[in-house]
């Protein structure tokens, strides 16, 4: 079994995994992390209440320390919780939080640091790769991944002169000084994006953050069913855009424009309008030509493009379903149930509404349903 490096005057980056019943994934993460070279380094699998193998893989690899999440607090998610946990165990001058679901290149530990020293960005995340199977989730990933590429412009974030802030907790690299500054995952306790609340509190606090794609340095598969997409992005995607309901309605639009021009220039070809078939055909190839410009900014395969389309129609089906569940005030993940509040600020003045938690009696008997 490979380890990860000795530390012999304390590590310069603690890695620190949340993980909730991630046996599917969890080995190969840890498998990648602990062969990093480059840079002194230690692990942190946070075992947040896990009832598969997770433990059991996490203390199979040396040089891993595992720690429990501990018991939910009232008004805290469980993510920021194990993340809290994490930290608090954590030695290191820097602090790499990244979920059980990615796999690390060789190199890429050392190789973020020195990037974020080099911007001298107090935090620095990656975009992962995505990882995507079956026709669904090759056709909806990258259009969501589009219009949060659109959303968060990476030039932007990374702008000192920008109020946009944003980051991945799926990669997210923090120095130690810039966590406690902020207040840590303390701050952000009530967030279901807290990914994006903290790089926002460290920009107000007047630190550089650096944020672009990192396929070269990660990939990810975020889900592993349908059914756990759905969830997920019903969980997020009212936090991550303004007006969910508005942006439903143009994608669809977007959708029944494309296949209906199409349909329309077939029938017309078919009936001899050669006229109005072409400027069906102009139409509708024209506007999956300005979709596909767009969805190649999310970093997708060929063959997840050509899929994407279909995914349109999915996405306005995911931002109605988020919108009615935040409406609701209750979203579920990971098998816990959070009642939320509708406080969502406005993306385009920089910030993303954190979906607080706001029933004080939250806690693990009082409102979670485990999976």
């Amino acid at each position: 079994m490979t380890t990860a490096n000795p530390v012999s005057s304390g590590p310069v980056v603690s890695v620190i995994v949340p993980a909730r019943n991630e046996e599917a994934s969890l080995g190969a993460c840890l498998e990648s992390l602990v062969g990093q070279t480059g840079v002194r380094f230690e692990i942190i699998v946070v075992d947040d209440g896990s009832t598969d193998r997770t433990r059991e893989i996490a203390q199979s690899y040396a040089g891993v320390r595992v720690v429990d999440a501990g018991t939910l607090p009232p008004g805290w998610s469980g993510k920021n919780n194990a993340l809290m946990a994490g930290a608090t165990q954590a030695r290191g001058q820097w602090l790499l939080f990244t979920d059980a679901d990615t796999v690390h290149r060789p190199g890429s530990l050392a190789h973020a640091l020195a990037e974020a020293q080099q911007c001298s960005a107090a935090l620095l995340s990656y975009s992962p790769q995505q990882e995507v199977h079956g026709m669904w989730e090759k056709a909806v990933m990258p259009v969501i991944f589009a219009e949060l590429a659109a959303t968060y412009r990476p030039s932007r974030v990374s702008d000192p002169k920008s109020a946009a802030a944003a980051a991945n907790g799926q990669y997210l690299l923090i120095s130690r000084e810039a966590y406690d500054a902020v207040g840590g995952h303390a701050a952000v306790a009530s967030s279901l994006l807290e990914d994006v609340e903290l790089a926002r509190a460290v920009k107000l606090s007047g630190r550089r953050i650096f944020f672009r794609h990192g396929g070269d340095s990660v990939r990810t598969r975020m889900y592993r069913s349908f059914a756990q997409l759905c969830e997920g992005w019903t969980k997020n995607l009212v936090l991550l855009f303004p007006t969910p309901g508005r942006l439903s309605v143009l994608r669809l639009t977007e959708f029944v424009l494309i296949v209906g021009s199409i349909a329309v220039a077939i029938i017309k070809v078919a009936s001899g309008k050669f006229q109005v078939a072409t400027l069906a055909a102009v139409l509708g190839l024209s506007m999956l030509g300005l979709l596909l410009k767009r969805i190649r900014r999310a970093h997708f395969s060929w063959e997840a493009n050509v899929l994407s389309p279909m995914g349109l129609p999915l996405f306005a089906y995911l931002l109605l379903r988020s919108k009615l569940a935040y409406k609701k005030e209750s979203v579920s993940w990971k098998g816990r149930s959070y009642r939320t509040d509708q406080s969502v600020d406005l993306v385009g003045k920089g910030a993303v509404g954190a979906g607080r938690l706001h029933d004080s009696r939250h806690d693990a008997g009082a409102t979670v349903v485990r999976g």
